[in-house]
């Protein structure tokens, strides 16, 4: 896909390495002036440099963090027209051997990070005519992980605050997805190599998953999921419909 972002600025959080990197790159190309922005300082300075875009340190679990990366990508670079909210950590423990310093970090960065980036971002894409957001969730977001279920948790609220957020965002020209890929290989995937080579499940590459990426960029959708599956084309995912009320079962016995 030839994607054309010429005089366009894009700020990708968690953008030094992995997906975030790879997103960074395809940008890049496509024309588009990037903000690195990472905790990992030298790393987004590294690519900043090879992209001749801007390294901004953030940590994405504090909101005065997430808002200077902002104020920084406008006041460089003039405008904001792309977001991409893609830090993220896995929790490294389980409920029975529970890290309340480790929890706190995984919503910190997997939640709080979109919820920040959501809220500091809307005010710069609005004002110059609206733009784009991709937020990276999970095929956690959509599935049950039993050996990682706050990761699933904080996955799952992102989308549903993808899918919350959206029709007020579009309203004001702002075009919010989420983005849920599989096993991706990245430093984030290490803790389940062995578990997935066991049962022989194919690992995306990241350029699978920027791929993908792209095209949600590029499309008109609002509030959808992607789910990105190795070996399936990349579509929103489908949810069922929750049925709604039943008015006369509410009704008292003396109405």
């Amino acid at each position: 896909m030839s994607l054309d972002r010429t005089d366009q600025v894009a700020l990708v959080t968690g953008g030094a390495a992995g997906i975030g990197a790879g997103i960074s790159r395809m940008l890049a190309a496509s024309g588009a002036r990037v903000v690195v922005a990472d905790l990992d300082v030298d790393g987004a300075v590294a690519l900043a440099d090879e992209l001749g875009g801007l390294a901004v340190a953030c940590d994405v679990s504090v909101l005065d963090q997430v808002r200077a990366a902002v104020d920084e990508a406008v006041s460089t670079f003039g405008r904001l027209d792309v977001l991409v909210l893609n830090a993220g950590v896995d929790s490294g423990f389980s409920l029975e051997q529970f890290d309340e310093v480790a929890y706190r970090r995984a919503m910190g960065v997997n939640l709080d990070g979109v919820v920040f980036g959501l809220a500091a971002g809307l005010p710069a894409l609005r004002a110059d005519g609206g733009g784009r957001v991709l937020v990276i969730a999970s095929l956690a977001g959509l599935a049950p992980v039993p050996p990682d279920p706050v990761y699933a948790a904080n996955k799952a609220a992102v989308v549903n605050l993808v899918r919350s957020v959206a029709p007020g965002f579009a309203a004001q020209g702002v075009l919010v997805n989420a983005l849920c890929p599989s096993y991706t290989d990245t430093a984030i995937l290490d803790s389940w190599r062995g578990m997935l080579a066991s049962i022989d499940w194919p690992v995306m590459s990241v350029a699978d998953v920027v791929t993908a990426a792209g095209a949600v960029l590029e499309s008109d959708a609002v509030g959808e999921a992607w789910l990105v599956q190795y070996g399936r084309p990349t579509l929103p995912y489908r949810f069922a419909g929750i049925p709604g009320p039943v008015r006369d079962a509410m009704r008292s016995p003396e109405a």
